[in-house]
C-alpha cells in the first residue's frame, strides 16, 4: 500500500508555458507500456498546433541521453514525445516537465501523429427526425470530423420527440413537420442547420 502511494506521489506534473496561450486546454500526457518500455504521448485537444518539449527525471529507467527537443503536436492529435527503458522487474518512478509553445518554430521536430476526437466549443447533439433528407450527410461529415458529438434517431427513441416538443410550442414549425436535423449546440436548439458547413459556422460564433 505504501509503495503504491509513493509511486503516485512521485509522478508529479510540472507544466511550464512559454507564452500566453490562446488554446483552451493544456497538453495531456498519457503513457503506454509495452514489454520493458514506457511510451509517453502528448494529447493536443485544442484546435491549434503546438510545439511541446518534455524533460523526464526519476528512477528505475534509462532514456536517451540526447538533449530534449521541441516536437510538433498538431491540433486534435496524439504524438509520441519520448520512451523510457524500464529496468527489468521494476516500475518507473518519474516526474516530467513540459514546455509548451503556441509560437511554432521551424526547428520543431515533426513526427507521425494519430488524429483524435476532441470536444467542440459547444456540445453537439443531433436529433434525427424520421423524414430527414440531409441528416445522413451531416452525420457522415461529423464522423469524419475531429469533433465528438452525440446523435439520436426519433425512430429509435420516440420519447425524445416528446421531451423536445415543448421547445416548439410557440414556433412556426412544429416538431412533427421538421424534415431537417434538430441540433443542440451548447443547449440551444437549431432547426435551420442543414449541412456540416452551417454547423461549423454556428459552432464558431
Amino acid at each position: 500500500m505504501f509503495k503504491k502511494l509513493l509511486f503516485v506521489l512521485l509522478i508529479a506534473i510540472i507544466y511550464t508555458p512559454t507564452s500566453l496561450f490562446s488554446q483552451e486546454k493544456p497538453i495531456e500526457i498519457v503513457e503506454e507500456e509495452k514489454a520493458n518500455r514506457l511510451f509517453l504521448y502528448a494529447l493536443n485537444k485544442n484546435e491549434q498546433d503546438l510545439d511541446v518539449m518534455i524533460t523526464v527525471e526519476g528512477t528505475n529507467f534509462r532514456q536517451s541521453k540526447s538533449k530534449p527537443r521541441m516536437i510538433r503536436v498538431p491540433a486534435a492529435s496524439k504524438v509520441l514525445l519520448t520512451n523510457l527503458f524500464v529496468e527489468r522487474g521494476k516500475r518507473a518512478n518519474y516526474t516530467y516537465k513540459l514546455v509548451v509553445n503556441d509560437s511554432l518554430s521551424r526547428r520543431a521536430l515533426p513526427r507521425e501523429f494519430e488524429p483524435i476526437k476532441i470536444e467542440p466549443k459547444k456540445k453537439v447533439i443531433v436529433y434525427i427526425p424520421e423524414n430527414c433528407a440531409t441528416c445522413d450527410s451531416l452525420v457522415s461529415n461529423l464522423d469524419k470530423s475531429r469533433y465528438l458529438y452525440t446523435s439520436y434517431r426519433f425512430s429509435e427513441k420516440p420519447e425524445l420527440k416528446g421531451q423536445l416538443a415543448p421547445a416548439f410550442t410557440n414556433a412556426t414549425v412544429k416538431i412533427d413537420s421538421v424534415t431537417t436535423p434538430i441540433i443542440s449546440l451548447g443547449g440551444v436548439l437549431h432547426v435551420k442547420i442543414e449541412d456540416y458547413d452551417q454547423l461549423l459556422e454556428e459552432l464558431n460564433k
